[in-house]
């Protein structure tokens, strides 16, 4: 159960938050001022703090300073409907997660607080090696193949040094692990880790992001914004797929790694900070060099070590060990008493490529547990995420023939069931089915289903009390 503490003194502003933030995951709990939190938080553990500045005593940034000699890993969301520069700055330079001007957009609020969520589990979960019956759902490295082993090594070897580190591997071998745990077994594990995605995030705010900018730098800009890298001083920053930079923004990653400097956009001042930088890709950088997609200057200053990931298909022996890991983990969390895999089961995951690697692996046996029955998982329960060519429609293609199906298979039964006789309206049987299917796939985390209905959390919400779901 997530823990969200509200501290603002307005009693309807409180309970409008709790109301948008409390699920089935999530508890939310409210005080009126700073002294509150602070006495809360040294008694219970909370996951993220959402706090006004502006109240009675303390206002939110004194409550903050004093916050982070309790709870310095403790993500914070400063709110308040006085907003001035120096309020934000001052805010962000102290390690806030994030700053918020009253009135907000809710949806993108939830969405902040989803982050600050995870930004949170990414630095507080432990990142175990090996598997354990005893605790199914802490997130794990697993394998003991040999080259798995060696893997295990370096972690350990660069794990207590400052040095620039290369993690390569194709998509889904578990990269961010591998970052998370170099974190955590580093001297900078008390300071922040930001993960930051670079081929997620368009090229024109990839910049803006990680340096931040000046007041005036761009259309929009009204106030100045702290980036990532001065957000993270003190801590480790994670690049991921750092290989989809442009090259403008690489020139200036070099600038970090050779003098620790950065300039905010839009402005002159030169900013030291102290970070270590991890990366990741799952391009061939040198081939990217040679092709002059990727500094080489660059890519001498990240590949100081590198790590290699091996994919699954190259690691075989360690399939069954996973398997049973993620048996074991969501056979817990779905409720189900699937315990072990049949020897036909198992032959054929071993026999199957994993072009997804470990995260195909484990969505399989997620879908299987979902799907099947009883306490074995059998071959019937078993479907790849990967298709034969030529079977493979396009997304748009695939969606317009399932939807086309569904809908003549809804009308065909309304026709042969007269519906409109029983007052069942079709159009809302629709959006049930929608959304009880949306559910099942997130697990039942109301805003990943709202993200994949492409609708708020709010509005999800309001209809899954219209359907009774």
């Amino acid at each position: 159960m997530r823990k969200i503490l509200i501290a603002d003194d307005d009693e309807n502003f409180c309970h409008f938050l709790k109301k948008i933030l409390t699920d089935e995951n999530t508890y939310v709990e409210t005080v009126s001022n700073g002294q509150d939190a602070l006495d809360r938080i040294g008694k219970e553990h909370f996951n993220l703090l959402i706090i006004d500045n502006k109240m009675p005593g303390m206002t939110g940034l004194e409550t903050f300073r004093k916050l982070t000699k309790i709870r310095p890993k403790l993500p914070v969301i400063i709110i308040t409907a006085y907003g001035t520069a120096d309020i934000a700055i001052e805010a962000m330079k102290l390690g806030a997660f994030d700053y918020v001007v009253k009135p907000f957009d809710v949806p993108q609020f939830e969405e902040l607080v989803e982050k600050a969520l995870e930004a949170n589990r990414l630095m507080e979960e432990p990142v175990l090696f090996g598997t354990s019956a005893d605790e199914p759902d802490t997130e794990r490295i697993v394998g003991n193949s040999l080259k798995m082993q060696e893997v295990y090594k370096l972690i350990g070897k660069v794990a207590e040094t400052d040095v620039t580190v290369l993690l390569q591997g194709e998509s889904g071998t578990g990269k961010e692990l591998v970052a998370r745990a170099i974190y955590q077994h580093s001297r900078r594990k008390d300071g922040p880790f930001i993960v930051i995605n670079c081929a997620a995030i368009p090229e024109t705010l990839l910049e803006s992001e990680l340096f931040g900018y000046e007041k005036g730098a761009f259309t929009g800009a009204s106030f100045r914004k702290i980036g990532k890298f001065e957000q993270c001083n003190g801590g480790t920053i994670f690049l991921d797929e750092v290989g989809d930079m442009s090259l403008g923004t690489q020139a200036k990653i070099l600038r970090v790694l050779q003098s620790g400097e950065i300039e905010r956009l839009g402005g002159s001042e030169t900013i030291k900070v102290d970070v270590r930088i991890v990366a990741a890709t799952n391009k061939n950088l040198e081939k990217a060099v040679k092709e002059g997609k990727f500094r080489e200057d660059l890519y001498y200053r990240l590949n100081v070590v590198t790590i290699n990931l091996p994919p699954l298909r190259e690691r075989v022996e360690d399939i069954p060990e996973l398997a049973y890991y993620f048996l074991r983990k969501f056979s817990s969390k779905l409720g189900k008493e699937m315990s072990s895999i049949s020897s036909e089961a198992m032959e054929m995951l071993k026999n199957y490529r994993w072009p997804g690697n470990v995260r195909e692996l484990e969505n399989t046996i997620k879908r299987a547990i979902v799907i099947g029955r009883g306490r074995v998982l059998l071959p019937e329960f078993i479907s790849f995420d990967q298709k034969p060519e030529g079977d493979m429609a396009t997304s748009d293609e695939a969606l317009g023939e399932a939807m086309d199906t569904l809908i003549e298979n809804l009308l065909d039964l309304a026709r042969e069931k007269n519906f409109c006789r029983d007052n069942l309206n079709i159009v809302n049987k629709m959006e049930e089915l929608l959304i009880r299917k949306a559910l099942q796939k997130t697990g039942g985390h109301q805003l990943r289903a709202a993200r994949l209905l492409g609708i708020s959390r709010h509005s999800l919400s309001r209809r899954i009390k219209k359907y009774n779901l």
